[in-house]
């Protein structure tokens, strides 16, 4: 981060918080940002790469230290997302739906048994996806037609799930299926469903805009038998899962967005004072410099919301409001500083070589996962109003 761009005092952190921040922050330029043109040409995470984020704690945060995890707070997986994504928005998402989704699932919804099966493995190798949503299921997240039926001892999964995070990577999947379509939210129910399950295939990879080393697959179920043992929560309690997890994680879209735009502000402010025109450099300009001042004031604007957010969650009090606004304020403020960053560069901004272009194009999808802008604004409105 740019010296000029220090946070504001009610963002300020704690000494632990801001030695975590400053070793994910190291860790991530370090490590990450030589792999980040790689990956994106290639649509793969690196595999050593998620090793040494599992070995550096990143991938169970929240995950207590008595199932192998880190014991750290909600807040301090927020500072972890932001950080790698200022450097590469794709890491960042990995490990947001690892913790913010799958972990924080689990840790509040599991039982001992499986805390005990599942959490340990989140905590030391393995990567989770959280699957929802479906090709008639978007927005209207509970309009689900996977099916899942009772027979003894197991469920028997069929259907299919589109746009899942992680899945080329995940060992492990949260499955959302419907016991009975008639019956609404209140058939939906919660499955653990293991990589290699009979029945259970990965099929199409996505090919996308941005975020693209980030794996984004469909999931097929064909008569996947699924132990009763692997309920998470109660059946027809699964909507409830889904509800809670969703409000937090769309905390942390709302920190990979903040960590984005702060990486391209970081990168047109370097630019700004290298690149000479007429004689000076362009940071010399005023137009240049209100322009970075706009957008450094947008960012500030973004992590307050971020932070409070967080720290509501974490203090146990009402936070849907504000991570509705959080995530909704920050992907338009991550979309706005990228495409500036973008002019800032003018010409090779335009070209891969520099970074702001691949952020740019990971900026769109800010608006649209984990609840679009229209959502996150109709939730805001009807709690306001």
């Amino acid at each position: 981060m740019e010296q000029g761009l220090r946070p504001m005092a009610l963002t300020q952190l704690s000494e632990d918080e801001r030695l975590f921040r400053d070793t994910v922050r190291q860790f991530a330029v370090e490590q990450i940002a030589p792999l980040v043109r790689g990956m994106d040409e290639a649509q793969q995470m690196d595999a050593k790469l998620i090793e040494k984020m599992f070995g550096l704690g990143l991938m169970g945060i929240e995950i207590p230290e008595q199932y192998g995890g880190a014991g750290g707070t909600f807040f301090e997986a927020i500072l972890a997302v932001e950080a790698l994504s200022g450097v590469d928005p794709s890491v960042g998402v990995l490990v947001d739906v690892q913790n913010t989704l799958c972990i924080n699932a689990l840790v509040r919804w599991a039982t001992e048994e499986q805390k005990r099966r599942y959490l340990t493995r989140l905590a030391k190798d393995t990567v989770g996806a959280y699957a929802l949503s479906e090709a008639s299921s978007g927005s209207d997240a509970f309009a689900l037609q996977t099916r899942a039926t009772r027979r003894g001892d197991d469920y028997v999964l069929n259907g299919q799930k589109l746009w899942i995070t992680n899945a080329k990577e995940a060992g492990l999947f949260l499955v959302f299926a419907t016991l009975d379509p008639a019956a609404g939210y209140k058939g939906i129910t919660a499955f653990v469903v293991e990589k290699g399950a009979a029945g259970f295939t990965l099929g199409k990879k996505e090919d996308k805009l941005g975020i693209r080393a980030s794996s984004t697959c469909e999931l097929v179920f064909r008569d996947c038998v699924v132990p009763a043992s692997q309920v998470l929560g109660e059946p027809g309690k699964g909507y409830k899962i889904a509800i809670e997890t969703l409000n937090e994680g769309r905390i942390g879209i709302g920190a990979q967005m903040l960590g984005l735009a702060s990486g391209a502000w970081g990168h047109a402010a370097r630019w700004a004072k290298e690149r000479r025109q007429f004689g000076k450099a362009i940071v010399e300009f005023q137009a240049m410099q209100f322009q970075l001042a706009e957008m450094a004031t947008e960012i500030e604007a973004a992590r307050l919301m971020v932070y409070n957010a967080a720290r509501l969650k974490d203090r146990g009090e009402e936070f849907l409001k504000e991570a509705a606004m959080c995530k909704y304020f920050a992907s338009q403020v991550a979309e706005r500083v990228a495409s500036l960053a973008v002019e800032v560069f003018g010409g090779s901004g335009f070209v891969k070589d520099y970074p702001v272009e691949k952020l740019y194009r990971d900026a769109k999808i800010g608006k649209i996962y984990e609840g679009t802008s229209f959502m996150q604004l109709a939730t805001i409105a009807k709690l306001v109003l």
